[in-house]
């Protein structure tokens, strides 16, 4: 079963050698490979929202790849190597699920969440070496997509109770600072818009999560509904020899509207 594991670790090790392996595998390093990192990762999403198993199959590969790079650029380091990166993974996972792998029972999933939350707290403190440095807020990632690390902050902080009880003072906290966007923009103050307009879009993450809606998903799905509708309306135009700019806004309106009436989920 691990023969391919063994076969692309050896392949990767062949790509580095510094005689015969590949001039561009060789000039890569941690920092180069990170964007290619990242990318593979949205290209794996990708294929799961668009349900093709077959792109998934590939793409899985191709982040597999990026793992397997970064193992063999540590191996060359004598920082670590892939056996290792698979054994921390595997420890953490028994160490996180005690009702499978030790006598451990929860009675409810509550009761399981506040032991996993536990368990990856003793890790951060494992983790941290600077006691000035103890945030509960540590080790979320900084270059996660910045709905995704709203998101997370804002999770970690509602464990440690720092939350709204539930909806209804969050939808009264989104009107609240609407209104605070509307009169920075009043004041025509630039660097206080952008304020007020990150406050706003923290507190909609906060809505999100209190309705139990992932907010990087919603606003991808959002985002792909628009464009979707967006490309009804210049395919509507050019079927009459027409282009956007030839239209008023009152018509691109309404063709948005035809555009909804087509495209309903």
């Amino acid at each position: 079963m691990l023969k391919q594991t063994e076969r692309l670790l050896h392949i990767m090790a062949q790509l580095r050698d510094p005689e015969t392996g590949c001039d561009w595998d060789l000039k890569q390093d941690f920092k180069s490979l990170a964007p290619y990192t990242l990318e593979e990762a949205y290209e794996v999403v990708d294929a799961i929202e668009r349900a093709d198993f077959d792109d998934l199959r590939g793409e899985l590969g191709d982040l597999l790849l990026q793992i397997v790079f970064h193992a063999q650029l540590a191996k060359e380091k004598n920082l670590f190597d892939f056996e290792q990166v698979a054994k921390a993974i595997s420890d953490k996972l028994v160490r996180r699920h005690p009702h499978v792998f030790a006598d451990v029972q929860f009675k409810t999933d509550a009761e399981r969440q506040q032991a996993w939350e536990q368990a990856k707290m003793e890790e951060r403190k494992q983790k941290i070496t600077d006691t000035a440095d103890e945030s509960v807020l540590n080790g979320i990632a900084k270059t996660l997509p910045a709905l995704t690390h709203c998101e997370k902050i804002q999770d970690r902080a509602a464990h440690h109770g720092f939350d709204w009880p539930d909806a209804p003072p969050v939808f009264d906290k989104v009107l609240e600072e609407l209104d605070e966007v509307k009169e920075a923009w009043i004041s025509e103050n630039q660097p206080h818009i952008e304020e007020e307009i990150g406050d706003l879009l923290l507190v909609v993450v906060n809505l999100a999560r209190h309705l139990n809606v992932n907010p990087e998903i919603a606003l991808k799905r959002a985002t792909d509904k628009f464009s979707k509708r967006f490309q009804f309306i210049e395919q509507s135009l050019a079927n009459n020899g027409r282009q956007l700019q030839d239209c008023e806004l009152a018509e691109l309106d309404a063709l948005w509207d035809e555009a909804k009436r087509h495209l309903k989920p």
